[in-house]
């Protein structure tokens, strides 16, 4: 079996039951699928208008749209342009914190891709026992 290495990471386990916790914040952010969807769209171009992501991302409301893109915004993760025309014409990309982010994510998307079989595997025995 492989050895996998991680960052060191806090002794105290109390630090993963607190509100403040780095990883704990990210993750929240990140792992929220709308979030993660938008990211990988973004990631594909330079910029997209708001009723381009809409129509891209399957299922998702206008609000829960916005408040993604705010969320996402105010975490410094995408910029939102405004140029002042007629109607007012709004583009959303990824900042440059916001492209740290494409690698992580491409290889978790990667790793999903690879393993789904299994995991279905392992899901459908899990099932079949219970």
């Amino acid at each position: 079996m492989e050895t996998i290495k991680l960052p060191p990471l806090p002794t105290d386990a109390d630090v993963y039951n607190e509100a403040q916790c780095p990883s704990r914040l990210i993750l929240d952010r990140i792992a929220d699928k709308w979030a993660t969807l938008i990211i990988g769209i973004l990631a594909q171009s330079k910029h997209r208008r708001f009723n381009e992501l809409r129509r891209m991302i399957g299922g998702i409301s206008q609000k829960m749209l916005t408040q993604t893109l705010r969320d996402l915004e105010r975490d410094g993760l995408v910029k939102r342009t405004i140029y002042p025309e007629v109607p007012p014409r709004v583009e959303y990309e990824l900042t440059r914190l916001g492209r740290t982010l494409c690698g992580p994510l491409g290889s978790l998307t990667q790793w999903a891709h690879d393993h789904i079989e299994e995991v279905k595997r392992a899901q459908a025995d899990f099932d079949a026992h219970v």
